[in-house]
C-alpha cells in the first residue's frame, strides 16, 4: 500500500478518534500529511541589533536587567516590560497581554526574545520568549495552519512521525529527464526539506521543486481538456480566402497595427483548422478588437457562411452596429441589429431574412439566443466581453451553427500568468499595441478639498465645446459607506453649473427608454457633463468627452478604474482622468499612484493582482483556481509558463502515454478525470 492510500491511523500515536481531529483539516491520509505544508517559516537566526533595520523582525539573546513590571488596563489587557542588556545595548522589552511570563524572569536570567525592532526608541516589542540561548541549529521554525482541536504542535508532532515512518517510501512523480533538466531534488528530499528546514538555501530548493510539481500537475490536466476538447469539437474547416481580407484592409481610412495583423492571422490558422475554435481575444481599451473581429467575419462571410456577435449592452450593439455597418455597406454586406426592444413587424421581418441567409452579420444581445433566432448558416460566433454572459448563454449561441468557430473578446485585461491558468484550455490572442494617434490620457490624484479646483478644471475643457463624465460608486447615499453617491453629486453639479452647461444622470436602477435617452442626449451634446454610476464601465463611446473624475476612486480596483478611465481618450483631442480620493491604506494609496503612472491594462492588472490577489481578481468562486499548497500564481508565473509549456508538449506525445517513467503522471490525469482509460488502451 502506497503512501498515498495509508490511512493515518497507520502511524503511531494516531487512534481513531486523534485521526477524527485531523478530518477537519481534510487530512485523511498519510500523503496528506506528508503534504500539508507550512504556510510561512520564522527565522530566529540571531540579529546584531546595532546592524538591524528599523521595525524589522529580530532574534537576540541577552539578561534580564531589571525587574520586569505588569500595568493592567481595559477588560483583561496587560503589558509586561522589562530591560534587557544585548551585548553593549541595554533595550527596552514589552509583551502585551502576556503578564504570566513574569514569573519566568528574574535579574541576571538569560534568555531569547523576538520581536520588533524600534531603534530609535530602543525597544523590542516581543512575540516570543525562551529561558536560556536558543540553539542555533535549526533556526527556521515552519508555522502550519492550526486550529483549537488540532494545535501546532500536534500537527507537527504527526509529520514527523509520518517522516519517521514513511519519509523513504514517497514516490516519485517526476521523471528524471525533467528533474535534470531544471536540476530538482527529489520529491522525498523537498518533503523532508519544507518541513525540516536545514536553511534558506535548502529550503528554497526544497520549494523551487515542489512549485514546479504543482504547476506542472495542473497544466496537464488543462492540456488534457484542450486537447479532447479539440479532438472532439468536431469542427469545421472553412476556406478562407486571404485575398478578401486584403480587400477589407483596403477599404479601411487606416492602416492596421501589426498587433492587428498577428491576430486577424492568428484566427484565420483556427477557422481553415478541422477543430472548432475556441479563442480568447484580450485587447486593452481602445486597442482595436471590433476591426479585428470585422476583418475575419469579413472572410466568412465570403466563404459563404454567417456571422453573430453578441455583446452584453444595447449601448455597445448599436455602437457595434454603427461601425461594422460603415464598413460593410460598401462591401455589398448586410449587417442588422437584434435587442430586446425589436417587436412586431420589423421583428418578424428581419427573423425571416436571417433564416433565408439575407442577413450576413446579426449583431445583438442576449436577444440572439432566443429560440426563434434561426440562422440559415451560422459560421462564426464571437463573444464581446464574455465573462458577462453565462456559460449556458455562451454555448446556446454557439448552438444555432453547426460546429461554429467561436471567439471571445474582452477588454478587461487579464494578467497572463491568470489567463493561462484559469483559460487554459483556450488560445489566447492578445492586442498589445495602441493604434497610431492616440494620446495618453493623463491622469491626476487629488484630494477631496481640492475639488473646487478640479471642477475649475472641468468647466475649462467644457467652455472648448469637450464634455466631461464624473463617476460615483453608489446611486443614493447610504449609511454604510462615506462616499459620494450619484444623486447628491448630480444635484450639486446642476447648482455649480447653472445656466452654463446641461448636467445628465445615470444609474443602473433608470429604466432602458429612460437610459438611452441619456446616453443619446450625451453622445449628441445635448448635455455636456454626465454624473453616472459604473453602467459606463463598458461600450460608451463618445469621442468628443475629454475629461473623467472619479469620486472616491480608492474603492474601486485597478482593473474598473481603467476600464472607466478608457471612456475618455477615445477622439484626437488630449484627454484627462482626475482621481478623487482620501485612501486610509496603503494599499490604497498605492492604486491611486499606480494609475497616475500607468496607462497600459496589462501592466496594471498585473499590479492589481499583486495587490488584491487571485481569488479577488476574478471573485473567489470564479477564478477557476486550485487551491495550490505551495506554489503562488502570482509571484512563481515563469514557473507557471514553463509547466504550461511542458505540459502541452508531454500531452501531444507518445513517449508520455508509453514510458514507464510517465506513470504516475498518467494516473494523476486518471483520477482527476480528465483522462480515460480508453486513451491507454
Amino acid at each position: 500500500m502506497s503512501v498515498y492510500e495509508r490511512p493515518l491511523t497507520d502511524l503511531v500515536g494516531i487512534g481513531e478518534e486523534k485521526a477524527k481531529l485531523f478530518d477537519s483539516l481534510k487530512l485523511h491520509t498519510v500523503s496528506d500529511l506528508l503534504e500539508y505544508f507550512p504556510f510561512r517559516y520564522e527565522d530566529y537566526k540571531l540579529k546584531d541589533l546595532q546592524t538591524a533595520e528599523h521595525e524589522e523582525r529580530v532574534t537576540v539573546v541577552g539578561e534580564v536587567h531589571s525587574e520586569p513590571s505588569v500595568r493592567y488596563y481595559g477588560k483583561k489587557k496587560n503589558r509586561l516590560t522589562f530591560r534587557m542588556l544585548v551585548g553593549r545595548l541595554l533595550v527596552t522589552v514589552t509583551f502585551f497581554n502576556r503578564g504570566f511570563l513574569k514569573n519566568q524572569l528574574s535579574l541576571g536570567t538569560e534568555v531569547t526574545i523576538t520581536g520588533k525592532w524600534d531603534r530609535h526608541r530602543m525597544t523590542i516589542t516581543g512575540t516570543e520568549l525562551h529561558k536560556g540561548a536558543k540553539e542555533q541549529d535549526q533556526t527556521i521554525e515552519p508555522v502550519y495552519s492550526a486550529t483549537a482541536n488540532v494545535p501546532s504542535k500536534m500537527i507537527k508532532s504527526a509529520i514527523l512521525q509520518a517522516i519517521k515512518q514513511f519519509g523513504e517510501e514517497i514516490p516519485e512523480p517526476l521523471p528524471q529527464s525533467l528533474r535534470q533538466t531544471y536540476k530538482l531534488v527529489s520529491k522525498k528530499e523537498a518533503v523532508h526539506e519544507l518541513h525540516h528546514p536545514t536553511g534558506q538555501s535548502g529550503l528554497k530548493q526544497a520549494r523551487r521543486r515542489m512549485v514546479y510539481e504543482e504547476f506542472l500537475y495542473f497544466q496537464l490536466k488543462m492540456q488534457m481538456f484542450r486537447k479532447t476538447q479539440r479532438e472532439h469539437s468536431n469542427g469545421q474547416s472553412l476556406e478562407i480566402d486571404v485575398e478578401d481580407i486584403k480587400q477589407f484592409k483596403a477599404s479601411l481610412p487606416f492602416a492596421l497595427t501589426k498587433a492587428q495583423e498577428r491576430v486577424i492571422e492568428e484566427v484565420v490558422q483556427d477557422m481553415i483548422s478541422p477543430y472548432q475554435m475556441n479563442r480568447l481575444l484580450q485587447g486593452d481599451v481602445g486597442s482595436g478588437k471590433t476591426v479585428v473581429a470585422a476583418a475575419c467575419l469579413f472572410a466568412v462571410i465570403q466563404a459563404g457562411y454567417q456571422g453573430a456577435l453578441m455583446v452584453p449592452t444595447e449601448i455597445l450593439a448599436e455602437q457595434h452596429l454603427e461601425s461594422l455597418n460603415g464598413w460593410f455597406e460598401p462591401l455589398g454586406k448586410r449587417v442588422e441589429l437584434f435587442s430586446g426592444s425589436l417587436k412586431g413587424k420589423r421583428r418578424r421581418e428581419k427573423l425571416e431574412a436571417l433564416q433565408n441567409g439575407e442577413i450576413d452579420l446579426a449583431i445583438g444581445t442576449h436577444a440572439l439566443i432566443q429560440d426563434d433566432v434561426v440562422f440559415k448558416k451560422l459560421g462564426f460566433v464571437i463573444t464581446d466581453e464574455q465573462h458577462r454572459f453565462g456559460v449556458n448563454q455562451r454555448r446556446q449561441l454557439r448552438s444555432k451553427g453547426e460546429h461554429a468557430d467561436v471567439l471571445f473578446m474582452t477588454a478587461t485585461p487579464i494578467p497572463r500568468t491568470l489567463a493561462i491558468s484559469v483559460f487554459g484550455d483556450m488560445d489566447v490572442s492578445i492586442l498589445d499595441e495602441m493604434p497610431a494617434g492616440r494620446k495618453p490620457i493623463e491622469t491626476y490624484w487629488a484630494k477631496h478639498d481640492m475639488l473646487e479646483r478640479v471642477l475649475g478644471f472641468v468647466e475649462k475643457e467644457l467652455k472648448q465645446g469637450r464634455q466631461a463624465y464624473v463617476i460615483c460608486p453608489l446611486i443614493e447615499e447610504s449609511e454604510m459607506l462615506e462616499v459620494q453617491n450619484a444623486i447628491d453629486v448630480y444635484n450639486i453639479l446642476t447648482d455649480y453649473f447653472k445656466n452654463r452647461f446641461k448636467v445628465g444622470l445615470m444609474h443602473g436602477r433608470l429604466p432602458s427608454e429612460e437610459k438611452d435617452e441619456v446616453m443619446t442626449a450625451f453622445s449628441t451634446n445635448d448635455t455636456q457633463l454626465l454624473v453616472s454610476t459604473t453602467v459606463v464601465e463598458v461600450g460608451v463611446n463618445v469621442p468628443n468627452a475629454t475629461m473623467m473624475v472619479i469620486y472616491d476612486a480608492d474603492r474601486f480596483g485597478l482593473a474598473q478604474l481603467h476600464q472607466l478611465r478608457g471612456r475618455v481618450g477615445r477622439g484626437s483631442a488630449q484627454s484627462y482622468c482626475v482621481l478623487l480620493a482620501d485612501p486610509k491604506t496603503e494599499n490604497g494609496r498605492e492604486r491611486m499612484r499606480v494609475m497616475t503612472e500607468t496607462n497600459d491594462g496589462f501592466v496594471l492588472s498585473e499590479r492589481d493582482l499583486e495587490l488584491r490577489g487571485p481569488g479577488d481578481f476574478f471573485g473567489a468562486k470564479q477564478s477557476g483556481l486550485p487551491d495550490f499548497k505551495v506554489a503562488d500564481v502570482v509571484h512563481d508565473y515563469r514557473t507557471l509558463e514553463v509547466a504550461r509549456q511542458d505540459a502541452a508538449t508531454l500531452v501531444d506525445s507518445n513517449y508520455f502515454w508509453e514510458d514507464p517513467e510517465y506513470r504516475l503522471l498518467r494516473d494523476y490525469l486518471m483520477s482527476t478525470g480528465a483522462l480515460d482509460q480508453s486513451k491507454l488502451d
